[in-house]
């Protein structure tokens, strides 16, 4: 078995004793970057020979005789070889009972795709690059080399088959009795006969020995049937095409944008004083997977990080979720900062995320007068509030509500409510299918 074999099966393992996914992202140690998602796997134990000190004799004796399946083989050693104390740990000790499972965003996009029953398909926006596509654009100048004969041919038939006629049809008009040319090809365009008055004339001409064989018009239209088209050049062929110089159509090839789909998630989180352990843990299992995912959706992904008590101030992801101030909230300063933030990333470019998460307290007036304006003036493919509160909510915990009900008519808006770690894929279920439906 190669190493390709030995890695795959590897895997194979990891798959099945790594915990659900839904269990991970609810209990799971969620530390690590962007790049590399590592889920604990517990490791199948590996056998091992442990190796005495003593000489016991020849190779394969040992006292107790043959050992039982499993029991560790004595081999016998240098009295100075090994660890010159005689205290060594022993085989296998100070390992962990972990290993670890990786799995890069975009595995992890698609399992929690199929674990939710999700199905996000990002908008790409930026152009990149202009491409040469297939020779499929027509324009009426250009070089010879690329006329498109085709279309040249189809236009030049379909003038043939709108202008051709039958001519023994209209030789037998010219035999009517007591009419003249005008008489004939008016009645040939009664009849949609596309003929010339002066090939009529020459007909008349070339009958006149013959004319009184019709006593009217009615009686050859009666008499005489017609012979389509197709029959005749089935019969004869084409002997001419006519082609015209407004026929002629050059080929271009398509000029191909290449759209990158990028984001950019502006992620914000109350620091206030009673925003205390749990309910920052709880904001982490909630924005980690979030990032994760998106990052495993886009081409390219970027985070910028908002902390706000009663003023907001941007900080490093690694201080994101730790931070905690004795400040009081106002959480209209952070959507202030985001939308100062956002400015760098042009909606027309960008496809555009503010998450924020809080215990929904918020100073009095602020939700409706100032941050529901400013959710409606920023564009975003989702606004979404995360309301953070363990045993219930307080007294003065309404931002979550009144977001809910001053935007209701916005399809681009989630309001998502955790009270421990088993509302968790709930609410990322919650987000992501408001911008999958929307």
């Amino acid at each position: 078995m190669g190493l390709r074999e030995d890695l795959e099966r590897f895997r194979e393992i990891g798959d099945e004793r790594r915990p659900d996914l839904e269990e991970f992202i609810r209990e799971g140690d969620l530390a690590g970057g962007s790049d590399r998602i590592r889920i604990p796997v517990k490791m199948v134990d590996l056998p091992e020979f442990a190796y005495d000190q003593r000489d016991m004799g020849g190779v394969g004796q040992g006292q107790g005789g043959t050992p039982e399946p499993g029991q560790p083989v004595d081999v016998p050693g240098d009295p100075g070889d090994g660890d010159q104390d005689g205290d060594g740990d022993e085989a296998g000790e100070g390992g962990g009972e972990h290993g670890y499972y990786e799995m890069d965003p975009e595995e992890f996009a698609e399992e929690l795709d199929e674990t939710l029953g999700l199905d996000l398909e990002p908008k790409g926006k930026r152009v990149v690059e202009e491409l040469e596509g297939d020779f499929t654009e027509l324009t009426r100048a250009g070089p010879n080399s690329t006329l498109d004969f085709e279309q040249l041919f189809k236009r030049g038939l379909k003038r043939k088959l709108a202008t051709d006629f039958d001519e023994s049809f209209v030789r037998e008009a010219c035999k009517v009795e007591g009419v003249d040319a005008r008489d004939v090809f008016r009645f040939c365009r009664e009849e949609n006969v596309l003929v010339s008055l002066a090939w009529v004339e020459e007909a008349m001409d070339e009958v006149a020995d013959e004319r009184g064989a019709w006593a009217s018009f009615d009686e050859v239209r009666e008499e005489v049937e017609r012979e389509p088209i197709t029959d005749r050049i089935r019969r004869d062929g084409l002997r001419q095409v006519p082609f015209r110089q407004e026929d002629e159509r050059y080929r271009h090839p398509e000029i191909v944008e290449r759209k990158q789909k990028n984001v950019v998630v502006v992620n914000i989180r109350d620091v206030s004083g009673s925003m205390r352990q749990r309910k920052r843990e709880l904001v982490e299992r909630v924005f980690t997977p979030l990032d994760w995912y998106l990052t495993g959706k886009y081409d390219e992904a970027e985070f910028r990080y908002i902390a706000h008590d009663a003023e907001a101030w941007e900080v490093e992801r690694g201080e994101f979720f730790g931070i905690r101030s004795g400040g009081g909230t106002r959480i209209s300063s952070a959507y202030e900062l985001a939308a100062e933030i956002l400015e760098e990333y042009p909606w027309s470019e960008w496809n555009r995320y503010v998450f924020a998460a809080g215990d929904s307290e918020n100073s009095s007036n602020d939700t409706v007068e100032s941050v529901v304006p400013l959710m409606r003036e920023l564009d975003a493919n989702l606004h979404a509030y995360v309301e953070t509160q363990p045993g219930g909510g307080a007294v003065n915990a309404t931002h979550a509500e009144e977001v809910e009900r001053e935007l209701a008519d916005r399809d681009n808006v989630a309001v998502a409510r955790v009270g421990g770690p088993a509302d968790v894929t709930g609410a990322i279920y919650e987000i992501l299918s408001t911008e999958d439906d929307s």
